[in-house]
Protein backbone atom coordinates (compact mmCIF):
# COMPACT_ATOMS: atom_id res chain seq x y z
CA UNK A 1 0.00 0.00 0.00
CA UNK A 2 1.40 3.31 -0.98
CA UNK A 3 1.74 5.98 1.81
CA UNK A 4 -0.93 8.75 1.50
CA UNK A 5 0.62 12.50 2.46
CA UNK A 6 -1.79 15.01 4.54
CA UNK A 7 -1.67 18.74 4.24
CA UNK A 8 -1.49 21.54 7.21
CA UNK A 9 -4.22 22.78 9.22
CA UNK A 10 -5.04 25.72 7.62
CA UNK A 11 -3.40 29.10 9.21
CA UNK A 12 -6.29 31.36 9.55
CA UNK A 13 -8.27 33.24 12.04
CA UNK A 14 -11.47 35.76 12.19
CA UNK A 15 -9.78 38.66 10.53
CA UNK A 16 -8.36 36.95 7.79
CA UNK A 17 -9.60 38.89 4.49
CA UNK A 18 -7.04 37.10 2.06
CA UNK A 19 -7.30 32.72 1.58
CA UNK A 20 -4.17 31.67 -0.63
CA UNK A 21 -4.63 28.10 -1.50
CA UNK A 22 -1.92 25.63 -2.84
CA UNK A 23 -2.71 22.19 -3.77
CA UNK A 24 -0.43 19.93 -1.18
CA UNK A 25 2.72 20.46 0.56
CA UNK A 26 5.95 19.42 -1.29
CA UNK A 27 8.52 16.86 0.13
CA UNK A 28 10.82 19.49 1.79
CA UNK A 29 7.68 21.55 3.23
CA UNK A 30 5.95 17.79 4.64
CA UNK A 31 9.88 17.59 5.65
CA UNK A 32 9.85 20.46 7.75
CA UNK A 33 6.21 21.17 8.93
CA UNK A 34 6.04 24.70 7.17
CA UNK A 35 3.70 26.40 4.12
CA UNK A 36 6.20 26.73 1.29
CA UNK A 37 9.50 25.44 2.93
CA UNK A 38 11.69 24.81 -0.13
CA UNK A 39 14.57 27.37 -0.23
CA UNK A 40 13.77 27.64 -4.07
CA UNK A 41 10.01 28.49 -3.59
CA UNK A 42 9.60 32.03 -4.45
CA UNK A 43 5.94 32.33 -2.22
CA UNK A 44 7.98 33.88 0.93
CA UNK A 45 10.27 36.13 -0.80
CA UNK A 46 7.19 37.94 -3.01
CA UNK A 47 5.05 38.07 0.64
CA UNK A 48 8.29 39.77 1.77
CA UNK A 49 8.36 42.58 -0.61
CA UNK A 50 4.92 42.74 -1.51
CA UNK A 51 4.14 43.72 2.02
CA UNK A 52 6.86 45.52 2.36
CA UNK A 53 8.45 43.59 5.50
CA UNK A 54 12.07 42.40 6.40
CA UNK A 55 13.26 39.14 5.38
CA UNK A 56 13.65 36.10 7.80
CA UNK A 57 14.08 32.82 7.81
CA UNK A 58 11.80 32.57 11.05
CA UNK A 59 8.79 30.52 10.07
CA UNK A 60 6.89 31.96 13.09
CA UNK A 61 7.99 35.76 12.06
CA UNK A 62 6.99 34.80 8.88
CA UNK A 63 3.17 33.52 9.51
CA UNK A 64 2.73 36.62 11.81
CA UNK A 65 3.44 38.59 8.94
CA UNK A 66 0.87 36.83 7.01
CA UNK A 67 -1.87 37.38 9.97
CA UNK A 68 -1.03 41.07 10.48
CA UNK A 69 -2.00 41.55 6.07
CA UNK A 70 -4.74 39.52 6.98
CA UNK A 71 -3.78 36.47 4.68
CA UNK A 72 -4.12 33.06 5.25
CA UNK A 73 -3.11 29.75 3.67
CA UNK A 74 -4.15 26.40 3.20
CA UNK A 75 -4.29 23.29 0.23
CA UNK A 76 -7.07 22.35 -1.90
CA UNK A 77 -5.79 18.38 -1.32
CA UNK A 78 -6.38 16.95 2.29
CA UNK A 79 -4.70 13.92 1.38
CA UNK A 80 -3.04 11.81 -1.71
CA UNK A 81 -0.46 9.68 -3.25
CA UNK A 82 2.26 11.36 -4.33
CA UNK A 83 6.36 10.56 -4.95
CA UNK A 84 8.27 13.39 -5.31
CA UNK A 85 6.92 16.96 -5.41
CA UNK A 86 5.24 17.35 -8.65
CA UNK A 87 1.65 17.79 -9.01
CA UNK A 88 1.31 15.94 -12.20
CA UNK A 89 2.26 13.12 -9.91
CA UNK A 90 -0.81 13.04 -7.84
CA UNK A 91 -3.05 10.17 -7.44
CA UNK A 92 -5.79 9.09 -5.49
CA UNK A 93 -6.56 12.52 -3.59
CA UNK A 94 -9.30 13.70 -1.27
CA UNK A 95 -10.12 17.70 -0.97
CA UNK A 96 -10.00 19.81 1.43
CA UNK A 97 -13.70 21.61 2.18
CA UNK A 98 -12.94 25.08 1.27
CA UNK A 99 -16.39 26.13 1.37
CA UNK A 100 -17.01 24.96 4.66
CA UNK A 101 -13.74 26.82 5.64
CA UNK A 102 -15.24 29.81 3.98
CA UNK A 103 -19.02 30.13 6.14
CA UNK A 104 -16.45 29.51 9.39
CA UNK A 105 -14.29 33.02 8.01
CA UNK A 106 -17.22 35.00 6.60
CA UNK A 107 -14.20 38.15 6.43
CA UNK A 108 -12.68 36.14 4.22
CA UNK A 109 -13.16 38.49 0.86
CA UNK A 110 -11.11 37.08 -2.05
CA UNK A 111 -9.36 33.48 -2.86
CA UNK A 112 -6.30 33.30 -4.63
CA UNK A 113 -4.38 29.93 -6.06
CA UNK A 114 -1.27 29.52 -6.21
CA UNK A 115 -0.45 27.13 -9.48
CA UNK A 116 -2.76 25.46 -11.80
CA UNK A 117 -3.27 22.30 -9.59
CA UNK A 118 -4.83 24.56 -6.88
CA UNK A 119 -7.13 26.40 -9.07
CA UNK A 120 -9.10 23.56 -11.18
CA UNK A 121 -9.24 21.66 -7.48
CA UNK A 122 -11.06 24.70 -6.18
CA UNK A 123 -12.93 25.33 -9.80
CA UNK A 124 -13.87 21.95 -9.43
CA UNK A 125 -15.19 21.84 -5.88
CA UNK A 126 -17.14 25.46 -7.04
CA UNK A 127 -18.75 24.16 -9.71
CA UNK A 128 -23.06 24.45 -9.72
CA UNK A 129 -21.95 26.25 -5.88
CA UNK A 130 -23.06 29.95 -5.07
CA UNK A 131 -20.41 30.40 -3.13
CA UNK A 132 -20.61 34.37 -2.59
CA UNK A 133 -16.96 35.31 -3.42
CA UNK A 134 -14.18 35.72 -6.30
CA UNK A 135 -11.31 33.47 -6.59
CA UNK A 136 -8.74 33.64 -8.70
CA UNK A 137 -5.68 31.80 -10.27
CA UNK A 138 -2.24 32.79 -10.25
CA UNK A 139 1.11 31.28 -11.44
CA UNK A 140 2.46 28.62 -9.08
CA UNK A 141 5.50 29.78 -6.77
CA UNK A 142 6.86 26.58 -7.28
CA UNK A 143 11.07 25.96 -8.26
CA UNK A 144 9.28 23.44 -10.87
CA UNK A 145 7.07 25.97 -12.43
CA UNK A 146 9.18 28.87 -12.88
CA UNK A 147 9.22 28.60 -16.40
CA UNK A 148 5.49 28.36 -16.62
CA UNK A 149 5.49 31.39 -14.44
CA UNK A 150 7.53 33.83 -16.64
CA UNK A 151 5.32 32.86 -19.33
CA UNK A 152 1.96 33.27 -17.46
CA UNK A 153 3.54 36.93 -15.88
CA UNK A 154 3.38 37.75 -19.92
CA UNK A 155 -0.04 37.17 -20.21
CA UNK A 156 -1.93 40.03 -19.75
CA UNK A 157 -5.16 38.24 -17.65
CA UNK A 158 -2.21 36.77 -15.19
CA UNK A 159 -0.75 40.39 -15.25
CA UNK A 160 -3.93 41.34 -14.17
CA UNK A 161 -4.77 38.79 -11.48
CA UNK A 162 -1.71 39.90 -10.01
CA UNK A 163 -2.12 43.60 -9.88
CA UNK A 164 -5.90 42.77 -8.08
CA UNK A 165 -3.85 39.98 -5.73
CA UNK A 166 -2.07 43.52 -4.74
CA UNK A 167 -4.80 45.83 -4.25
CA UNK A 168 -6.37 43.48 -1.96
CA UNK A 169 -3.58 43.06 -0.16
CA UNK A 170 -3.49 46.79 0.02
CA UNK A 171 -7.06 47.14 1.11
CA UNK A 172 -7.27 44.94 3.88
CA UNK A 173 -3.43 45.99 5.26
CA UNK A 174 -4.23 46.99 8.99
CA UNK A 175 -2.17 50.44 8.43
CA UNK A 176 -2.60 52.06 5.19
CA UNK A 177 0.35 53.34 3.38
CA UNK A 178 -0.15 56.72 1.52
CA UNK A 179 -1.11 56.25 -2.26
CA UNK A 180 2.44 57.28 -3.52
CA UNK A 181 3.82 54.63 -1.49
CA UNK A 182 1.70 52.16 -2.27
CA UNK A 183 2.38 53.22 -5.99
CA UNK A 184 6.33 52.97 -5.67
CA UNK A 185 6.02 49.33 -3.70
CA UNK A 186 3.75 48.12 -6.65
CA UNK A 187 6.24 49.41 -8.93
CA UNK A 188 9.20 47.51 -6.64
CA UNK A 189 6.91 43.87 -6.58
CA UNK A 190 6.88 43.98 -10.19
CA UNK A 191 10.12 44.68 -10.88
CA UNK A 192 11.40 41.56 -8.21
CA UNK A 193 9.35 39.70 -10.22
CA UNK A 194 10.55 40.62 -13.41
CA UNK A 195 14.24 40.08 -12.30
CA UNK A 196 13.16 36.48 -10.77
CA UNK A 197 11.87 35.78 -13.67
CA UNK A 198 14.52 37.11 -16.26
CA UNK A 199 11.42 38.87 -17.63
CA UNK A 200 12.76 42.14 -20.21
CA UNK A 201 10.50 45.08 -19.66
Amino acid sequence: MEDRINSFPPFIDKDSKILILGSVPGVKSLEMQQYYAHPQNHFWKIMFHLLAEPVTSDYEEKLAMLQRSGIAVWDTIESCVRKGSKDTDIKNEEANDIAKLLKEFPNIKAVFCNGQKAFKNLSKQFKNKEVGINFYGLPSTSPLHTVGLEKNLRNGNRFFIICKFWSFICEFKPFKPYRCAKSIRFLEFLLLVFSIFKIKY
